[in-house]
Order: structure tokens, then C-alpha cells, then sequence
């Protein structure tokens, strides 16, 4: 009853935002003080606890470094270097954007990382290019995605640990060989993030004209500002990277594996900012108002309520209800879908791939349908719904957006077209891998 209301809760937070053009954040952090303190007798200051100060941080402090690349020009002169370089070809630019994600996240960025870097340089290269933003927004998310299910990368590395501790608790059957299974799951994720950005590619009609009227001209050499920032980018690149990568050759050396724990891409973000902003690289004023506040406003609020269904019970409550009521041929999709509507509310590394890993090893030789295919459907159909813009991701898709006008359109259409195409093709892809596989 109480994971109903909660659900209901976040429903009607969205109409009421929608409807009356209010922050959704707002009605968010409403129904989580009346739900959390009235009905589940949570303390005032345990509720508010709940509001993301991790999120909002790592928007605030990215979006404040990539306003000054965006108001002296140089987020505009890489955008049009890549629409230079892709000058024959325009229409390929959603799967260029997606193959540069992937490269990155196997180099071993984040999801978050990945999606820090490109959001704002993938939302002026949508309005350079004419290409659709949601287009441009899935091409990128899709890529830091897949690219980090490869086995040697960052969230490849927690799956395997996951299904590895599935297996030995289910001491009575033969170990996995977690490398090919996360394999497999970067195969899948790679076709199916390909089959995703081509139905948008061709399914919106603005992305017919992707490249129409635009002249190619070949961009003009940065200025010294514009040299200085993308030094500060690249810089500020390989910081972020350089030792997450190491570690991954040389998980062994102290020194590598400290600084790997010591690297966080919001903090990294404000000593860059500060330095540009001390080379008069952009006004500070300037910078600061283009901080996407209505944008934190509304996750950080909806962080709360989500925090709150979290404290109800509602996830456990799922994974408990798939175990014992779902009918074995239709697990896999079920696995899907409810991987889905979990991430919508948690984090996938946290608690959905923790909750429902332990349950396959005992369906997969129950059912038998194969383990790696019921991993990778658990995975995708999590995957599918990060794209939301109440996520990380998502969040900071939006506060990548130049134009108030524009994160609000953005907003409804990544809640209403991009999560649910995403999650429903993600489980029709499920079923016939199960059934091929």
C-alpha cells in the first residue's frame, strides 16, 4: 500500500509540474516531507537528508567550468570542428557522438564522466547541425553506457563481482566465467544502443534535415582564450582518466589505486573552473548565472521522494515480487521491465544489480535459460531507463541545455518519448536475445 502511494506520489508531482508550470522538484520535496515524516514517522532532518548533496554538486561545479568553454566561444569552435569533420557525412553525426562515448568509457570514464564531457558540446552541436536533441542525448548515453559494460571497465568490473557473489553464494552449482558473461553483455549492449539511436535517428522527423542549409565551412583557429580552455578540457580530461585507467593495468601499486579513490569529476571540475575563471577566461557573474538552478532544483527534489520510496521498501518489494510471481517464460522480460523500473528509482550498481544478480543463478538452472542472458537482461532493461531525467545522466543532459525553454521541452520529452521507447524496445530486444540465445 505504501510503495503505491509513494509511486502515485511521484506520478502526480510530475502532472501538477507539468500542468501548472511550477518546479517538479518542488511538489517532489513536498509529497517526500508529508509521506516520509506523516506516514512512515521519518524525522523532519532524516527526510531532509535525503536531498542529493553528491548530484547537485557534481551539476553545479561541471556546468560552472563548461560555461566559460561556452561563453568565450570554444565549446561553439568544437562543435564546429566536428561537423566539419563530418561534412560528407552529417547524418552520421548521432552514431559519431555514441562512438566517441564508447571510446571514452572503455578508456576507463565514468558513466557520469562521460556524459559531463559531451552533453554540453553534444547540445551545441544539435543546434549547429540542425539535429534533433533527444537524438543527440540518447547517441551519448547510450555510448557511456555500453562502453562502460565492457569487461574491463568500470561498471563491467562491478557486474562481474556481482554475478562472481551470486554464484558463490549458490554454492551447489559450477562457477561462471564472469569475462565472457560482461562480454556478452557488451556485445548485446552495443547492438541493441545501435538499433536504439537508428530508430531515433530515423524516427524523428527533425533529423531529416540533419545537416540541411548548414555550410561547412572550415572553423576559423581558436583564439587565446579559446587555446587556453581546451587545454584546461583536455587537462581536466586526463585527470579524470589517467588514473582510473592505471589502476586497471596496475590494480596492485598503492600510490595508483589511493588517487583512483581521490578522484572525483565534480571537485576536479571546481579547480579547473577556478583556474580559468582566475585567467579571466570568461566573467565570473556570467558563469554563475548560467548554472542550471531550476534544473538542480527539480533532481535534487525528485532525489527525495525517490529516497523516500527507497526507505518504504518499494525496491525490495519488486525484486521479492519477481522471484516468486513471474511465470519462467517470461522472466526474461520481466527481468527487463523491472530492471527498468527500479533504476528509474535507484541506482542500477547499487541496488538493482544487486537485488535481482542473486536470484539468477537458481532460475537460470531452474528455468534453463542461460545465466549471461538473464545477466545482460537484468543489465539492459536498467540500462534503458537511465536515460531519465530524473537520473544522474539525465540531469546532467539537462543542465547541458543553453536555453531554459530548451531544458523544459527536453525535459517531457526524455520522461515521455525517449524512457518509454528505450524500455519497451530494450524488453522486445531481451526476448529475442533469450529466445536466439
Amino acid at each position: 500500500m505504501l510503495s503505491a502511494i509513494i509511486i502515485a506520489a511521484i506520478a502526480v508531482a510530475i502532472f501538477l509540474g507539468y500542468k501548472t508550470k511550477l518546479n517538479t522538484g518542488l511538489f517532489c520535496i513536498v509529497f517526500a516531507y508529508i509521506i516520509g515524516c506523516l506516514i512512515m514517522g521519518l524525522k523532519p532532518k532524516q527526510v531532509i537528508s535525503f536531498w542529493p548533496v553528491s548530484t547537485m554538486f557534481v551539476i553545479l561545479s561541471v556546468s560552472l567550468f563548461y560555461n566559460v568553454a561556452a561563453i568565450n566561444g570554444t565549446l561553439e569552435k568544437m562543435s564546429g570542428s566536428l561537423l566539419y569533420s563530418c561534412r560528407k557525412f552529417p547524418g552520421m553525426l548521432p552514431f559519431a557522438l555514441f562512438a566517441v562515448a564508447v571510446i571514452l568509457s572503455i578508456m576507463g570514464a565514468t558513466y557520469f564522466t562521460v556524459l559531463a564531457f559531451l552533453a554540453p558540446i553534444t547540445m551545441v552541436i544539435c543546434d549547429e547541425s540542425k539535429m534533433d536533441k533527444l537524438t543527440g542525448a540518447i547517441a551519448i548515453n547510450a555510448g557511456a553506457l555500453c562502453g562502460g559494460d565492457f569487461p574491463t571497465s568500470n561498471l563491467g568490473v562491478i557486474f562481474r563481482g556481482l554475478a562472481d557473489t551470486a554464484y558463490e553464494a549458490n554454492k551447489n552449482l559450477a562457477a561462471l566465467d564472469t569475462f565472457a558473461m560482461e562480454m556478452e553483455i557488451f556485445l548485446f549492449s552495443l547492438v541493441f544502443s545501435v538499433l536504439l539511436i537508428t530508430i531515433f535517428k530515423f524516427g524523428v522527423k527533425a533529423n531529416r534535415n540533419i545537416g540541411e542549409g548548414v555550410v561547412f565551412k572550415k572553423p576559423e583557429a581558436f583564439t587565446g582564450k579559446q587555446k587556453t580552455t581546451l587545454t584546461l578540457m583536455i587537462v581536466m580530461m586526463i585527470v579524470v582518466l589517467a588514473f582510473p585507467l592505471l589502476k586497471i593495468f596496475m590494480p596492485s601499486q598503492p600510490f595508483i589505486k589511493y588517487m583512483a579513490g581521490k578522484i572525483d569529476v565534480g571537485l576536479v571540475a571546481i579547480i579547473f573552473a577556478v583556474i580559468a575563471l582566475l585567467l579571466d577566461l570568461a566573467p565570473q557573474k556570467e558563469a554563475i548565472a548560467k548554472i542550471p538552478w531550476n534544473t538542480i532544483v527539480m533532481i535534487a527534489g525528485a532525489g527525495m521522494l525517490i529516497a523516500v520510496a527507497v526507505k518504504a521498501g518499494t525496491i525490495t518489494m519488486l525484486s521479492n515480487w519477481v522471484g516468486s510471481n513471474v511465470p519462467k517464460p517470461l522472466i526474461p522480460i520481466a527481468f527487463s521491465i523491472i530492471g527498468a523500473i527500479m533504476s528509474f528509482f535507484s541506482s542500477t550498481t547499487g541496488v538493482v544489480t544487486p537485488a535481482l544478480f542473486p536470484l539468477i543463478p537458481g532460475l537460470a538452472s531452474s528455468t534453463g535459460i542461460a545465466a549471461p542472458v538473464l545477466f545482460a537482461c537484468t543489465v539492459l532493461g536498467a540500462q534503458s531507463s537511465a536515460i531519465s531525467p530524473f537520473s544522474s545522466g539525465g540531469s546532467l543532459i539537462l543542465g547541458s541545455s543553453p536555453k531554459e525553454e530548451d531544458r523544459n521541452e527536453l525535459f517531457n520529452r526524455l520522461l515521455l518519448i525517449a524512457v518509454p521507447t528505450s524500455v519497451i524496445c530494450c524488453a522486445l530486444f531481451n526476448f529475442v536475445v533469450a529466445f536466439i540465445f
